[in-house]
């Protein structure tokens, strides 16, 4: 037996003696207590399902379950994220309705089963984020340039292919984000999709489980119906503003100094699990925005600024310097995982010569051979250039030329969406993308490719890119969750793929059927703001005009002197691309759990009060999640529902329901008394 054997039989030694797996293969039902912590230099994570048991994962039941899942949501997402521009994260409520389905039915050991629903169905979100963010744009600038051509091909396929490229390109980096990397990233989304999926695990004969199960239930129906509440009947206001007063008016009009803060409780608890270190470098990324950089632009700056609204300001200007920001971040945190970069390339390098050791990981280690993601990889990147040179570009070179922007970009920031997700839950992916559309239209310019020709391929382009980075971002959530459960990724892997043409031939249909039925333009369309965006920013590049390449400059420098401060970039430019009002509750939520974890003189008292409270805040993520879903059909059957009262009234209603709902959060997780 080879030293690699010895260590895998040592890990399943100690997993045998100290977390007494039962004879089906299942652990006892709750997390282990070093599932969100890092952990110590001679200690091993222990998953739920036994690592070297074969386990029920993929069945009839789990595949059917999880494309119905994905053809429901990518629709859902897609109408909801092209009239308010909000995609919801799907992972949350489809777990739920997993664990309910399986409750339901009777189903016993379904975790590894919800699993695969979740990862399949997941698929929804991320590749509606890519499709609705970039390819509207086509059916905007139409309007302008009705030469501009969209076929439901370009759009399925744009979404198919960079959903590929996402997967393939970031399996090889699996094993750093999800195991090495253990402890030292919050996973805000997968920790609250991972406690909703192990609460269907806890037996009525385990008392502990079952009173977490019982909490995260109570959680999840005060959040929901709290966000269902604010969301479709307005009884309180849904963001909490100075300027809902006559001082704070007074106060915007002279200094442009903006206070805003969404109610919301899924923010809340994301905010809870984020923690106080990286939530406070968000907003710190906010303040500088709106406290520094937008008053000065409103008083010192050209004339115009001074009539403008502070969000005008910062939607038209100062985020665009957060755009420059989160690019150069990218280029930062690609630098510093080079070495991670070399690895995964030097482990493909030498599996394809035949040199590489034969794996010996146990079941819930084992991804897809390095051997075939190299193939797989070459398939899809040769799809990817055929699909650019018969269907968008039509010149052989220009359409090589496009498919290394792809292939570079998509590849090198696969890390960077992974980190964004790791630490806030929040993938950047539409500022990336934007940087991708300038740099890939400043080279198709360079080369002769402009004009209407240009903004269809620049825009496809992105299509690609940005479906790439999305699946990327909701991949590393899909496996952290697979790793605390102890799934095996090899089997989450190869089902995505399937879930991703199912979700991308539901996206390309139901974007062309919107496009017919409201259409994109118009006092009556879907606003599409993020597509807007990209539009407004594509045709001056190509049709002439200018380009607020200062701004973007401004914020690579300052991403550069960040680093060299010792804070992190990514999350502070984050939080100044992110408008403040999302980023304010972000800092409640990691006050209230630095508060929570340090509220007590016993440390074992405060890693439980912190755990109750991670418990709580995932709680009141999924029932917001589920239940903004809810409220999003409300919407769509055309139920409307005018604000109670005065604004001011609103907004202190929003105030005490707030305070409320965060004395729950305090009041909840300091009900732990003992350690035991």
């Amino acid at each position: 037996m080879n030293s690699t054997n010895q260590n895998d039989q040592e890990i399943l030694d100690f997993q045998e003696v100290n977390l007494g797996y039962q004879e089906e293969g299942l652990t006892p039902t709750g997390l282990p207590e070093n599932a969100f912590r890092e952990l110590a230099a001679d200690e091993e994570y222990a998953p739920l399902m036994h690592p070297a048991h074969d386990q029920k994962e993929v069945t009839p039941y789990s595949v059917i379950t999880g494309l119905i899942m994905a053809i429901i949501f990518s629709a859902a997402a897609a109408y909801l994220g092209l009239k308010v521009g909000q995609v919801f994260e799907a992972a949350i409520p489809i777990a739920i309705i997993a664990v309910g389905l399986s409750n339901a039915l009777g189903k016993k050991n379904s975790l590894g089963q919800n699993v695969i629903i979740q990862s399949i169905g997941a698929c929804s979100g991320v590749i509606v984020a890519g499709a609705i963010f970039t390819l509207p744009a086509l059916f905007i600038l139409q309007a302008t340039y009705p030469d501009i051509m969209v076929d439901f091909y370009q759009i399925f396929l744009s979404s198919l292919l960079g959903g590929i490229l996402g997967i393939l390109f970031f399996i090889p980096f699996r094993k750093y984000f999800v195991k090495d990397m253990h402890g030292k990233y919050p996973f805000p989304e997968a920790t609250a999709t991972t406690q909703v999926l192990v609460s269907a695990q806890q037996s009525a004969g385990a008392a502990k489980e079952g009173s977490q199960a019982k909490t995260l239930i109570i959680a999840s129906l005060i959040g929901g119906v709290y966000d269902y509440i604010v969301a479709t009947f307005g009884w309180w206001a849904e963001t909490i503003t100075s300027t809902a007063c006559a001082w704070g008016q007074a106060v915007a009009e002279k200094t442009k100094l903006v206070l805003s803060c969404n109610t919301g409780a899924a923010l809340l608890g994301l905010g809870y699990i984020v923690g106080l270190k990286y939530a406070f470098v968000i907003f710190a990324g906010s303040i500088f925005v709106w406290w520094i950089v937008i008053p000065l632009l409103g008083n010192y700056g050209a004339p115009e600024f001074a009539s403008m609204e502070p969000d005008a300001i910062f939607s038209n200007y100062a985020r665009l310097i957060g755009i420059g920001g989160i690019a150069m971040a990218g280029v930062i945190g690609i630098v510093k995982s080079w070495p991670i970069i070399q690895q995964a390339v030097g482990l493909a390098g030498r599996e394809l010569k035949g040199s590489a050791q034969k794996a010996t990981a146990v079941r819930w280690q084992l991804d897809i051979s390095m051997k075939k993601i190299v193939f797989f990889v070459a398939i899809a990147l040769i799809a990817v250039m055929l699909f650019f040179w018969f269907g968008v570009i039509h010149t052989f070179w220009q359409a090589a030329v496009a498919w290394a922007v792809v292939t570079i970009i998509a590849f090198l920031f696969t890390t960077v969406a992974a980190n964004a997700i790791a630490i806030v839950g929040s993938n950047p992916v539409s500022g990336m993308t934007l940087m991708t559309l300038i740099i890939a239209s400043a080279i198709f310019v360079a080369i002769g490719l402009n004009g209407t020709d240009g903004i269809v391929a620049s825009m496809v382009i992105g299509g690609v890119v940005c479906t790439a980075l999305s699946m990327a971002g909701g991949f590393v959530t899909d496996l952290k969750i697979g790793y605390w459960v102890g799934s095996t990724p090899k089997k989450q892997e190869s089902w995505k793929f399937l879930g991703t043409l199912v979700s991308a031939a539901t996206v390309g249909g139901v974007i062309m059927v919107l496009n017919k039925v409201y259409g994109f333009t118009g006092p009556d369309a879907l606003v599409a703001p993020q597509a807007n965006a990209m539009a407004k920013v594509i045709e001056p590049l190509m049709m002439g005009g200018d380009t607020p390449w200062i701004l973007y400059m401004v914020g690579a420098v300052l991403a550069l002197l960040l680093n060299w401060l010792g804070v992190p970039a990514l999350a502070f430019c984050l939080g100044m691309f992110i408008p403040l009002s999302l980023n304010t509750p972000m800092l409640v939520g990691g006050a209230i759990a630095y508060f929570v974890s340090n509220s007590s003189k016993d440390a074992k008292v405060n890693d439980k009060r912190r755990d109750k409270g991670t418990l709580l805040a995932s709680g009141l993520i999924s029932g917001g999640a589920l239940f903004g879903v809810f409220a999003a059909i409300t919407r769509f059957a055309g139920f409307e529902y005018s604000t109670p009262g005065p604004v001011w009234l609103t907004q202190i209603f929003g105030c005490v329901a707030y305070l409320l709902l965060m004395g729950y959060l305090i009041w909840d997780s300091c009900r732990v008394k003992s350690s035991k």
